[in-house]
């Protein structure tokens, strides 16, 4: 087994390799310090800043809103019968009178012909009871003419009668002839009157077969189900061969354009535009709307207020408007969302800083602010609307003070900074 040596080094040795270290040590720090080191403080941390400025800037306010067709009629069959037959293509635009779907006619094509027979049948009625009233007229002139005779009789034979001319019996039988013949002519003519009052039975029988007629071909019309509006028809929801009734829905179409759009506004919005424009919904009044899509992209026609809902939601504290928006193409179809945005008011002198300047803090927002000694002074601020970029400040800064924007970590309340001017900042990547 082999033993372990034990190497022993002198101490002077040691303490000159200690020396080496040290010195060297120091050279390093002082090489790092360099020529500033020699002086015993770091420079102040560089920043970048940017002025605050003043400008006119147009507010905006915006709306979360719902897109609906201007109109949405149910279809609807107003009879019952099969479905036979769909005419139109899900989704596609439709115009008014189209027939979108046919329910089977045959059993009111046969009410149809039905009901002219039975117009023809009291027609029939109507000229025989006109006969009757002229057979009843001519009975009347001949128990006129009659009576006119029995009354010629009398007149001549009563003197007869009395000068014993002629035999009373001859002239008692010429009375009651006359009042034969004036009972014949009232008898003629109540029979006038009966066959006038069958004529009007029988024209009223014409006038309800008539309106059963139109009645029975107003049904079989229905059995061509067609679109109330131009609008885009939707996805149909029952099947050919079904049986469908009057209260089954056979599918929605929108009219959509123009279309709807519909948005919540505060109670102390509402009052701040009707003061301004009167009758908000009046054409010209009310501000222009500009409606912003989900993909975050403009629609390229303004709409305006056309509806003002009669109260304000008590749970909310909103009320109800709609704007209308030329729809050219069909693009937007009900049931989307997007945001409404109008131009509410102009500022003249608004304060604008930067957003990435902006130090949020526990719901406060705060600026860095360099003096012209180049410290820092952070400063609590109340902020406006988002302007882009930029934000309006309402209040804490002035116009032409230099606020942070870049190295807002070395910039400590108090500490002195080397402040150089900001950088553009880059334009965002297509």
């Amino acid at each position: 087994m082999m033993k372990s040596k034990a190497i022993f080094v002198p101490f002077a040795t040691l303490s000159v390799l200690s020396t080496v270290i040290f010195l060297s040590g120091c050279g390093s720090s002082s090489q790092a310090a360099g020529p500033e080191g020699a002086g015993g403080g770091m420079p102040p941390p560089m920043v970048e800043v940017t002025p605050v400025v003043k400008e006119q800037v147009r507010l905006f306010s915006e709306w979360v809103a719902t897109i609906d067709g201007s109109v949405n009629a149910q279809i609807q069959p107003q009879v019952m019968g099969y479905l036979v037959r769909q005419n139109y293509t899900e989704g596609a635009a439709v115009r008014k009178g189209d027939v979108l779907f046919e329910i089977d006619p045959r059993p009111f094509q046969a009410l149809v012909d039905q009901a002219r027979g039975q117009v023809a049948q009291a027609e029939s009625g109507v000229v025989q009871a006109e006969s009757t009233v002229r057979q009843a007229e001519s009975q009347v002139a001949q128990a006129e003419a009659q009576q006119a005779k029995a009354q010629l009789d009398v007149k001549r034979d009563t003197p007869l009668a009395a000068a014993r001319a002629i035999p009373q019996s001859q002239l008692d039988t010429e009375i009651q002839a006359q009042a034969a013949a004036e009972a014949g002519v009232k008898a003629a003519k109540a029979n006038v009157g009966t066959a006038q009052a069958a004529v009007k039975a029988a024209n009223a029988q014409v006038v309800a077969a008539k309106a059963a007629l139109a009645q029975a071909e107003l049904n079989l019309s229905f059995t061509q189900v067609r679109s109330l509006v131009d609008g885009v028809a939707g996805v149909a929801q029952t099947q050919i061969g079904n049986l469908v009734k009057t209260d089954t829905v056979l599918t929605t179409v929108s009219q959509v354009n123009p279309i709807r759009v519909y948005f919540p506004i505060s109670e102390k919005e509402y009052l701040a535009l009707a003061r301004k424009g009167g009758n908000l919904t009046a054409q010209g009044n009310g501000p222009a709307l500009e409606l912003v899509l989900t993909d975050g992209t403009v629609f390229p026609h303004k709409g305006r207020l056309t509806f003002v809902d009669r109260q304000v939601d008590a749970a909310t504290g909103t009320i109800r408007v709609a704007a209308s928006f030329d729809n050219p193409g069909n693009v937007l179809r009900p049931g989307a969302f997007g945001r409404i945005r109008a131009l509410t008011a102009v500022e003249d002198d608004a304060l604008l800083v930067p957003q990435r300047a902006v130090i949020e803090l526990q719901g406060k927002f705060q600026l860095a602010v360099v003096g012209a000694d180049n410290k820092v002074q952070l400063r609590n601020v109340t902020l406006g609307q988002p302007q882009g970029p930029r934000y309006i400040v309402q209040s804490g800064v002035r116009e032409g003070e230099k606020v942070v924007v870049e190295g807002l970590a070395r910039a400590q309340n108090g500490a002195q900074v080397s402040p150089q001017p900001a950088k553009p900042a880059a334009a965002p990547k297509s």
